[in-house]
């Protein structure tokens, strides 16, 4: 077994793209037929897949749109046809025509007190598409549910409400109204957790981003800065950030997701940063200290050996990924390795990621999701001290 030692070493220069690679529009109508192959295999005739500005993934996957202050819904007929629902002001921000996707100004998407006098009625733009007594609907959010969790299982639907009701008032029957979610962020088949080289290389480019945010984050990082100072060289390069940005010092830190605030960084404190852009996200986390002399009584025996098990264990997680690998055998590589008197594990020891941060986590001790090449992975140890206070990562 790997035994870390501490060492001094010079950071890398991991280089970063300068422009990002764009995604040919033959991707994104690969993607739509592949989905309209998933939608026959369900015996789906329509599918409804919603979009916000907090759960945009699976529509921007679909069309390369997100819709920016409101809602957006994309329907999908088994024969084919393709119409997008957008309010007032993603009327001039709207997929490429060639996708041949129909639009439509749909103004209660709009914000409130907006305009809302030159839209049809939802239900009869849900009728005029098909949706009618007999046939059977997906609808797509960002999350499904097991029947252990809700009752219903496929019946349990996130999106609002409204949409629902009005689904299930056309088709005459709740139970052909069903969660549809899962042909996207299943583990082991969904569409996202699949990405094609053009999208891979894009979510390279965000991974140079996050990580010289970071980087040059931490080069500034000194007793006496602010956290809110510290914020500026995260430096999103225009992408769309995944989640609001982490910087926490001392107490704070308990906290773990808070966003910076005006707290100075003091010798001793622990530190937490985390930085999240479409497709990548890079986090670390210590102790600001200019070496062991610096550490608080409790922590100067404690701290080295939690860092260097909580390395060991990130160690163990790489060095198990493999194509054709088991997800649980990744998990209990690590799990191998941890000690438990030291940590434990806040949440799962990493997971998908794709446009949003999180798409679902193969990693658990009984999981037989097998691991695929283009699979887009996130190592995401979090550990949680039983010793005395304090974070690393």
């Amino acid at each position: 077994m790997l035994v870390p030692q501490l060492a001094t070493i010079n950071l890398p220069n991991n280089g970063r793209a300068e422009i990002l690679p764009e995604i040919p529009l033959a991707v994104y109508r690969s993607r739509l037929k592949t989905t309209l192959a998933r939608m026959q295999e369900m015996g789906l005739d329509a599918l409804v897949v919603y979009g916000d500005r907090e759960h945009f993934a699976n529509l921007a996957f679909l069309t390369s749109f997100d819709p920016r202050f409101e809602e957006a819904l994309l329907l999908l007929a088994a024969d084919g046809r393709k119409k997008l629902l957008v309010g007032n002001e993603c009327m001039g921000y709207l997929p490429d025509a060639s996708l041949g996707i129909e639009v439509e100004r749909f103004q209660d998407f709009g914000l409130l007190g907006q305009s809302r006098d030159s839209s049809r009625p939802l239900r009869q733009i849900f009728a005029e598409f098909g949706i009618t007594s007999g046939i059977h609907v997906g609808c797509v959010g960002w999350k499904y549910f097991d029947e252990t969790l809700i009752p219903g299982g496929a019946l349990a639907l996130e999106i609002p409400a409204y949409l629902v009701d009005l689904l299930r008032d056309l088709c005459a029957d709740r139970q052909r109204v069903t969660n549809a979610t899962s042909i996207f962020v299943h583990p082991q088949t969904g569409m996202r957790v699949h990405s094609e080289p053009e999208q891979i290389a894009q979510f390279e480019f965000s991974a140079g981003v996050t990580s010289a945010g970071i980087k040059a984050l931490l080069q500034h990082l000194q007793p006496g800065v602010r956290e809110q100072e510290l914020e500026k060289h995260l430096d999103a390069n225009g992408l769309t950030l995944s989640c609001h940005r982490m910087i926490g010092f001392g107490e704070k830190v308990r906290r773990g997701l808070a966003s910076a605030g005006a707290a100075r960084a003091r010798i001793g404190d622990a530190y937490t940063t985390a930085f999240g852009v479409t497709g990548a996200l890079t986090c670390r986390a210590g102790v600001i200290a200019r070496g062991p002399e610096d550490l608080s009584a409790d922590l100067h025996a404690f701290y080295p050996r939690f860092a260097a098990n909580y390395f060991a264990g990130t160690a163990a997680w790489y060095e198990a990924l493999a194509v054709n690998a088991l997800a649980g055998d990744v998990f209990r590589a690590v799990e191998a390795v941890r000690d438990p008197e030291l940590f434990a594990f806040a949440l799962n020891p990493g997971h998908y990621l794709h446009l949003d941060e999180w798409v679902h986590s193969p990693f658990a001790a009984k999981s037989a999701v097998v691991l695929d090449s283009g699979m887009v992975l996130q190592m995401d140890i979090i550990p949680v001290s039983r010793g005395p206070f304090a974070y690393t990562n």
